[in-house]
């Protein structure tokens, strides 16, 4: 089969580092959000079910068909505000169920329609590579920062990074990754008690459908997801030159939500941070199997789904720390790479440093994330800068 032929240790360690990432980060937001309208224990172990079966094979499968590394991913802004929401409103899990379906239906509309990717192509390469390295930057700083709790596993990862960019550069992550576990382990600072051995059944809810449900839940679920995950995934897809079938793949993850909300799947949407790192050169020096990491992630995806809590208390025994610092070190060539390719035109270039800092900032406004607001900011500069000029020889 090809894709053993085209698979490598870095780009199976990029995919497992993009697991790590994406789910260490924000699984504990995932659990707030379950138990917002008063999820089971078999409940939360069905979402975390439900929600690895949906990225795995959403990402698993049109990466092996297209060749071409697509991810998948829950939306971590739309689990925040299922948890913020979910208490204010006292919904039940049958109305949340009801809202993750209209808000399926509602992305599979977006995908379908081909509106969301009409929009995305109008957005310049300059303005793409600004977010796409404001989103990256954040893990950047936190890599550095977490030295002030963890100095000692910081310099370590950072020398061995350092050493094996040196001399085995294919394999800095693998390397790093490595001599970050074993450090961690030999301190004893593996949370083991984090693993239970149990695995995931489906717990299925009937759902009901209301009025209040829809505006408080469905609607910002949906607004959230596309602006704060779609719109950078595109993002960096297009920062990293992939050319895939937005409008489809939108589609797909609409309807995997659709069908796996029962469960508790309350949105699948495209991947930034953990698509860049299976997306950059680290993973593959060779663009054409890059495909390869974002399959190995889906596949340690289905697994996560199919095992729930082990896996998941695996994961999260690692030390914050070391998460965020290897997600890091693994984006420095993405961040550095979007950053050049936002600043090489001179006539985008103010445009596109506002669109970096305002998506760097972090900002919400409405309920909506920095990704958006960055890219509204950077489009009105690059508008009103190209406007005067246009009209500058009629005076």
């Amino acid at each position: 089969m090809r894709f053993f032929k085209d698979l490598s240790l870095s780009a199976f360690t990029a995919g497992f580092v993009a697991v790590l990432v994406g789910f260490t980060s924000s699984v504990a937001i995932v659990f707030q959000a379950a138990q917002a309208f008063g999820a089971t224990p078999a409940q939360i172990t069905s979402w975390m079910w439900a929600l690895g079966l949906g990225m795995g094979l959403c990402s698993l499968v049109p990466s092996l068909l297209l060749r071409q590394p697509v991810m998948v991913a829950w939306s971590t802004p739309g689990a925040a505000v299922l948890a913020t929401a979910g208490v204010a409103g006292g919904f039940s899990m049958a109305e949340a169920v009801g809202a993750f379906m209209v808000c399926a239906l509602l992305i599979t509309l977006a995908g379908a329609t081909g509106w969301f990717e009409r929009v995305m192509n109008r957005i310049p390469m300059e303005i793409a590579s600004a977010l796409l390295a404001g989103v990256l930057a954040r893990f950047g700083l936190e890599a550095f920062a977490a030295a002030q709790t963890a100095l000692p596993l910081v310099l370590v990862m950072l020398a061995a990074y350092l050493l094996a960019r040196k001399r085995l550069p294919r394999y800095a992550v693998v390397v790093t990754l490595a001599a970050a576990v074993l450090f961690v382990a030999l301190r004893g600072d593996m949370r083991w008690s984090a693993v239970q051995l149990e695995l995931a059944m489906p717990v299925f809810t009937m759902p009901h459908f209301s009025l209040s449900a829809l505006v408080s839940l469905a609607l910002p679920l949906f607004v959230v997801t596309m602006a704060s995950q779609n719109l950078p995934g595109v993002a960096v897809m297009r920062a990293t030159g992939y050319q895939l079938p937005v409008s489809r793949l939108i589609t797909m993850t609409g309807l995997a939500t659709l069908v796996l909300a029962p469960f508790g799947a309350f949105a699948l949407n495209f991947s930034a941070i953990t698509a860049a790192i299976c997306m950059g050169p680290e993973a593959h020096e060779d663009r054409s199997k890059r495909y390869t990491a974002a399959a190995s992630c889906g596949l340690i995806y289905v697994v996560i789904g199919l095992f729930g809590a082990v896996i998941t208390g695996l994961l999260t025994a690692f030390p914050r720390e070391l998460v965020v610092a290897i997600a890091g070190l693994a984006l420095l060539g993405t961040i550095g790479n979007g950053l050049a390719m936002a600043l090489r035109e001179e006539g985008h270039r103010e445009a596109a440093l506002i669109t970096f800092l305002v998506t760097l900032s972090g900002v919400v406004v409405a309920g909506v994330g920095s990704a958006f607001w960055g890219v509204v900011a950077g489009s009105l500069a690059l508008f009103v800068q190209q406007y005067g000029r246009d009209r500058a020889p009629n005076h």
